[in-house]
C-alpha cells in the first residue's frame, strides 16, 4: 500500500461501498437472497467507505501515528468568515439558481412533489447528511484529492477525483426505487465531476480545512431535498460555469489564491 496509496484508497472505498450498495439494488430486483431484511444494515457501509479506506491505507502506508491526522481537517475552523457563508450559502443559491434556469429553458425534472411537512424532511435530510458527508470528504478530499495534487495540478487532480466520485456513485442507478435511479446519468455524471472543482476551491482556499467543505456537502444535500423543481440538466449547466469561471479566474495549477495543498 505504501507505494501506491491512491490506488489502494479507491479499491477499498468502492469495494467497502458496493458490498453495501449492490445488494440493496439487487434486492430492489426482486434477486433472492438480497430482497432479505437481513441485507439492510449493509447500506451504512457506503456512508463510511472513503474515511475506512482512508485510515486503512494511511495506517499501512504511514503508520498508526498518521490516522488521527486525517480527522483534524474536520475541526480546523479558524478560516475566514466569508468561507463559512460561501460554504452554507453557496449550496442555496446554486439550487435556486436551478429552479430558475430549469423554470426559464422548460427542462423536466425527475425530483418528487414533496410528500408532507418541509421541516420533517429538512431535518431528516440534515441528519442522514451529517452522519454520511463528513466521513466522504475525509476520503474524497482529506485523503484523495492532496496525494493527488502532490502529483498534478488542481485541475488534473480534481479531474481525477471528480471522475472517480461520480462512478463510485453507480449502484445508485441500478437500485429500483432510489430516487437517482431516476435521474438522466449523463447530466449527473457531468455535473458532479464539475461540482468537484468547486470543492477543491473551498479546500484549497482554506488551506487545507474539510469543515467548510463539509458544510457545503451538507448544505447541498439537506436542501437539495426541500427545494423543489430543479433539474439535474440545469444543475450540470450551472457546475460547468461554475467550474470554468473558478479556472480562468485562479488558474488550473492551484484553483485558489493559495497553492494548492498536498499531502506531506
Amino acid at each position: 500500500m505504501s507505494k501506491h496509496p491512491i490506488l489502494w484508497f479507491y479499491i477499498l472505498a468502492f469495494g467497502i461501498a458496493w458490498l453495501g450498495w449492490i445488494p440493496a439494488a439487487l434486492g430492489s430486483l426482486g434477486v433472492t437472497p438480497f430482497d432479505q431484511p437481513y441485507f439492510q444494515p449493509l447500506i451504512i457501509l457506503p456512508a463510511l467507505s472513503p474515511m475506512l479506506a482512508a485510515v486503512v491505507v494511511t495506517r499501512a502506508a504511514y503508520g498508526k501515528i498518521q490516522v488521527g491526522e486525517l480527522f483534524k481537517p474536520l475541526v480546523q475552523w479558524r478560516i475566514d468568515l466569508g468561507w463559512y457563508l460561501v460554504a452554507v450559502l453557496g449550496p442555496i443559491v446554486l439550487l435556486l439558481s436551478g429552479q430558475s434556469l430549469t423554470k426559464w429553458l422548460g427542462f423536466a425534472t425527475t425530483q418528487l412533489a414533496l410528500q408532507g411537512e418541509i421541516l420533517p424532511l429538512a431535518i431528516s435530510a440534515f441528519v442522514l447528511s451529517l452522519f454520511s458527508n463528513p466521513w466522504e470528504e475525509v476520503g474524497w478530499r482529506g485523503f484523495a484529492l492532496p496525494h493527488l495534487q502532490k502529483r498534478y495540478t488542481a485541475l488534473a487532480a480534481t479531474l481525477i477525483v471528480g471522475v472517480l466520485w461520480g462512478l463510485w456513485h453507480m449502484p445508485l442507478f441500478f437500485w429500483k426505487g432510489n430516487p437517482m435511479a431516476e435521474y438522466p446519468f449523463l447530466p449527473w455524471f457531468i455535473g458532479i465531476v464539475s461540482s468537484a472543482f468547486l470543492y477543491t476551491w473551498l479546500y484549497n482556499s482554506t488551506q487545507g480545512s474539510l469543515l467548510p467543505v463539509t458544510l457545503f456537502h451538507i448544505t447541498l444535500n439537506t436542501f437539495g431535498v426541500v427545494i423543489s423543481g430543479v433539474s439535474t440538466i440545469a444543475l450540470a449547466i450551472l457546475y460547468v460555469l461554475v467550474a470554468i469561471v473558478l479556472v480562468i479566474t485562479f488558474g488550473g495549477n492551484n484553483l485558489a489564491r493559495w497553492e494548492r495543498v498536498q499531502a506531506g
